[in-house]
């Protein structure tokens, strides 16, 4: 049939030819040269420091910075690997009350920031706050020296914080690996005198390892991103450690300095979650083929309400007491919610969100469409390279944006200044675009992925029939792709949008003088201990964020047929 359809049409079956490929390969690798320009800026402003700031930095700044950086990331991994398997395996392989409700609960968590979450549970858990309160009232307490009571501004309380809000990455990944086993492997090790959580430990969890490596790698590159949380709790990281540096020590060398080990860290962190990736696919294709045969450990006794709880507690820390707390706060200042330093702020965040979203689809699509049709492996390595931008943090993102994109101004403003007699300003850096660069490096990765997800649903025999009734590539791709791409298309520009909504390591940075999105505006509020006037703006935020949220639960339930 091809050999016949190149015969009837020799040149449209062809597809777009050299030239076309030609063009979209260098598209693609233009793309992930705008992702890594901000990383290369990075290495250059760093390599152009003074001699002295290695010493110092190591000697007064990267030993604390890092160690306490290793262990907010290791408790965090331990917590919510921890948290993550367990509420996993109990909804995916058990039946108990309330369990499809839970399964639910369990994804609400991923609305929350983790700088909402910080500022939440400082109220929540202050002296002044409704726990320490109802402590001094049950025991008849006067002072805080009568009774001690852990506080929450240390290194674990912010592992508590995030972690409460991160869990669900890990639980995510490791409940579809559990669903995705059947019930053939479990079968054979209880034949053989296994009970259930001896096969949980030694065949399910084996199997499942490369999925909760993937949740865990994400869990650490959100930690490593977080710059509201940790600063509001008192934990210096080597992300505070940038922001500090850079901002009131006035040191911009330095603080490229220091985001060049965080690179190593964020290496690292892709190595391992790309080699857990290849071992996935591995495994699922091992262990797919008893899917419908699955049937859930029935748990009787105490056995069932433990299991409530373990499930019930993770989402009630995670997502119940920051809205409680920080939708308290808000329903005594409705009146905010038509301030002009409010609409203000919320029209920024949807400009901004607005326009990372489409310049993060567009490039995203081309990437895919480019790899789609061209078969490249150049375009292939490209969409990789893109990929990268999402394990950056924010706020080495900012400092590798900042310095091109101010230096272009310049070179603009001195340009029209010598022709024609007059100053353009700060266009890029001074408008707000500094962050929409950044955004769409750091979110391209997430829209790429679910429009690369949409083409593999698509047979490529589509783009052959079309040619073969006569239509050119820009043909086919108009009236046959697009259309049935839309709903990849618009999923991945609606999580962009929140994404960026959310966005605040690299919108505190980059920000013009007197620009505030809802994030900062939250930040700010919460830097001047706040919190109460912060939670109109923080509730617009959360709300925002359970959109994508459904949108998980409900893929999941149609994925799992309602399991």
């Amino acid at each position: 049939m091809q050999a016949l359809s190149s015969l009837a049409h020799p040149k449209a079956a062809r597809g777009p030819g050299v030239n076309g490929h030609r063009t979209l390969v260098a598209t693609a690798l233009f793309t992930a040269l705008i992702v890594l320009m901000p990383l290369i800026a990075i290495v250059a402003i760093a390599a152009s420091g003074s001699a002295s700031d290695w010493p110092h930095l190591i000697d007064n700044v990267l030993p604390r910075a890092t160690l306490r950086t290793l262990g907010l990331l290791f408790g965090v991994a331990t917590a919510t690997a921890v948290t993550g398997v367990i509420t996993a395996w109990l909804t995916a392989s058990c039946e108990f009350p309330l369990r499809r409700l839970l399964t639910v609960l369990l994804v609400l968590p991923l609305a929350i920031p983790s700088y909402l979450s910080a500022y939440a549970f400082g109220q929540f858990l202050d002296y002044t706050g409704p726990v320490q309160t109802a402590l001094r009232a049950a025991f008849g307490f006067c002072t805080r020296r009568d009774y001690w009571f852990p506080e929450v501004r240390t290194t674990g309380g912010a592992i508590l914080v995030m972690a409460s809000v991160l869990y669900p990455y890990v639980y995510l990944a490791a409940r579809a690996m559990f669903l995705m086993q059947g019930r053939a492997a479990a079968d054979v090790a209880r034949t053989l005198g296994a009970g259930p959580l001896t096969v949980f430990a030694k065949v399910q969890i084996p199997m499942a390892r490369p999925a909760i490596m993937v949740g865990l790698t994400l869990v650490a590159m959100e930690t490593l991103n977080d710059i509201g949380a940790v600063e509001y709790l008192g934990v210096q990281t080597l992300t505070f450690s940038i922001f500090d540096t850079w901002l009131n020590r006035g040191s911009l060398a330095g603080a490229a300095q220091i985001a060049c080990v965080m690179l190593v860290f964020v290496a690292v962190l892709l190595t391992i979650e790309r080699a857990a990736r290849r071992r996935q696919r591995f495994t699922s294709n091992k262990t797919t083929a008893a899917v419908a045969d699955s049937v859930r450990l029935k748990l009787k006794g105490w056995k069932r309400w433990t299991a409530v709880v373990a499930c019930l507690l993770p989402p009630a820390l995670g997502f119940a007491i920051p809205v409680l707390v920080l939708g308290s706060y808000a329903l005594r200042r409705l009146d905010q919610f038509a301030s002009l330093r409010l609409l203000s702020a919320l029209w920024n965040s949807v400009l901004i969100s607005f326009s990372t979203a489409c310049v993060a689809v567009l490039l995203a699509f081309l990437l895919a469409y480019a790899a789609r049709t061209t078969r490249s492996p150049v375009a292939a390595l490209a969409g990789r390279l893109a990929s990268f931008g999402y394990g950056v943090p924010g706020t080495v993102l900012a400092i590798g944006v900042l310095i091109p994109l101010a230096r272009l101004d310049n070179t603009v403003a001195s340009f029209t200044r010598e022709w024609f007699g007059f100053s353009t300003g700060l266009l890029l850096t001074g408008s707000g675009v500094a962050i929409v660069y950044a955004c769409t490096v750091r979110f391209l990765t997430m829209a790429e992925g679910t429009i690369d997800a949409g083409f593999h649903k698509l047979s490529p025999h589509l783009d052959m029939a079309a040619r073969t009734l006569g239509r050119t590539s820009a043909q086919t791709l108009r009236s046959v792709l697009l259309p049935m791409m839309r709903p990849a298309t618009l999923t991945a520009a609606l999580m962009v949008f929140i994404e960026a909504m959310k966005e605040l390591s690299a919108t505190i940075m980059l920000r013009p003088f007197n620009f505030n999105t809802l994030a900062t505006l939250v930040y700010e509020d919460a830097s001047r201990s706040k919190v109460e006037d912060a939670s109109v703006a923080a509730i617009i935020i959360v709300a925002a964020g359970l959109v994508p949220v459904f949108l998980v639960s409900r893929s999941l339930n149609a994925t799992n047929g309602g399991r």
